[in-house]
C-alpha cells in the first residue's frame, strides 16, 4: 500500500493501478474502508480491463491513521478531493452509500475534472433522513450515537463532530450544480437507503445524462455477483462513451 501525506499533516493509505484513462477512483461507505468487497472487485475489472484505478481509506478509516470519532464528513470529502488531485486527468467517482454523498461533494469541487460519477445506493443528507428524532437527541445530548449493524462486527458509532459537519453539507435541499454523466444504481429491497433517495438525487442534478437504474430484489450492499456485473457493465458505459 502507499500512503498520500497532505499538507495539514494528515495522512491516507491508498492503493493505485495504472492505466488508460480516465482514472476510477472509489469512496467507501461509513465504516467501510478499501477492502471493501466492492472495492476489490473493481480493481479486479479495471486491471483485466488494463484502467488506471485507484482505491483509499479515509483518515481514521481502514489503514489510515487517525481516531474515527474524530472525523467529519468535510474531512471525508476533503481527502476524497486530495485523491482526484492525486492522479493526473480525467476521473470516474464510484461512491457507495456514504461514498455517494461524498463523490458528489467532491464533483463539485473538482468539476472540470469528473469524467462521470456512479452511485451506489448513494445516501446524500443522510444526516437528516437516516435518524430517528431520539437518535439525533441522543447525538446532541451525549456527542455519539452507538448502533448495531448487520455489516460488520464493529457497531455504527455516530458522533456530533460527523452529524453537525452532515448537516452543512446537504444537496437535496436544489440544485446540485453537476453537468457529468451520472448513473445511480440502487436496490428497492434496501433497508437501509431508501431507494427514492436516488430518484430524488437525479431529479436534483443539473446533467441531462442521467440514469436511475433500480434493482427490484437489490439489498444496499449491491455485492451479489449480478450486481457486480450490473456495476462493471454500467461502468464501462461511461469510461468508453
Amino acid at each position: 500500500m502507499l500512503e498520500l501525506t497532505l499538507a495539514s499533516g494528515r495522512r491516507l493509505a491508498f492503493h493505485r493501478r495504472g492505466g488508460r484513462g480516465p482514472t476510477v477512483i472509489f469512496l467507501p461507505g461509513y465504516m467501510s474502508d478499501m477492502e471493501g468487497s466492492k472495492a476489490l472487485a473493481l480493481d479486479s475489472w479495471c486491471e483485466g480491463q488494463g484502467r488506471a484505478f485507484l482505491r483509499f481509506d479515509y483518515g481514521g478509516c481502514g489503514i489510515s491513521p487517525g481516531d474515527f470519532e474524530d472525523q467529519a464528513l468535510a474531512d471525508w470529502r476533503d481527502d476524497a478531493v486530495a485523491m482526484i488531485d492525486s492522479v493526473e486527468g480525467p476521473v470516474v467517482l464510484v461512491g457507495s452509500s456514504m461514498g455517494g454523498w461524498i463523490m458528489l461533494l467532491a464533483a463539485l469541487a473538482r468539476p472540470e475534472r469528473i469524467a462521470g460519477l456512479v452511485g451506489i445506493a448513494a445516501a446524500p443528507d443522510f444526516t437528516s433522513w437516516g435518524f430517528s428524532d431520539a437518535d439525533k437527541t441522543t447525538i446532541a445530548r451525549d456527542g455519539r450515537l452507538v448502533e448495531e449493524t448487520p455489516y460488520g462486527d464493529r457497531p455504527y458509532v455516530t458522533t456530533r463532530i460527523f452529524w453537525d459537519s452532515g448537516e452543512t453539507l446537504k444537496l437535496l435541499g436544489g440544485e446540485i450544480a453537476i453537468d457529468a454523466p451520472v448513473r445511480l444504481l440502487h436496490g428497492q429491497a434496501d433497508p437501509d437507503v431508501p431507494f427514492d433517495i436516488s430518484l430524488r438525487i437525479a431529479e436534483r442534478l443539473r446533467s441531462a445524462d442521467v440514469q436511475t437504474i433500480l434493482v427490484k430484489d437489490g439489498d444496499h450492499r449491491l455485492s451479489r455477483p449480478q450486481d457486480i456485473a450490473l456495476l462493471t457493465a454500467t461502468l464501462s458505459q461511461l469510461l468508453e462513451a
